[in-house]
């Protein structure tokens, strides 16, 4: 597995198809959460104000969403027709990527964060 220092590296290293849906998901959280920076965490690439909001990975089929156990909890009924585990989405590559979805995702994600480093 390569390791990545970038998320332009690691996009980069997807193929084309795969890139332009890698970009659109990259944009749309930037949108949501412009003060965010980029990183790779755990070989992953990922948004952080205080701490990490979500990360976002390719694989074979599926773009994978982490929005950590509070981002699927708070969004159950609107990933309903997603495969979901505790902290992770799959984004089916055959299916459209709901992008306002990830919107409302990373804009919970950053009140929760905001919230939590007022004290």
């Amino acid at each position: 597995m390569k390791l990545y220092t970038a998320i332009d590296e690691y996009i980069q290293a997807q193929e084309e198809e795969i890139r332009i849906t890698l970009e659109q998901i990259r944009r749309t959280i930037s949108e949501a959460a412009p003060q965010a920076t980029e990183l790779i965490s755990y070989g992953m690439p990922a948004f952080k104000q205080n701490a990490i909001l979500v990360y976002f990975a390719a694989f074979k089929n599926h773009i994978g969403f982490y929005c950590l156990p509070s981002g699927n909890k708070a969004f159950q009924k609107e990933l309903k027709e997603y495969n979901i585990g505790k902290g992770a989405i799959q984004f089916l590559y055959n299916k459209p990527i709901p992008y306002s979805l990830i919107r409302k995702i990373v804009k919970f994600r950053l009140k929760e964060d905001v919230d939590a480093h007022k004290k």
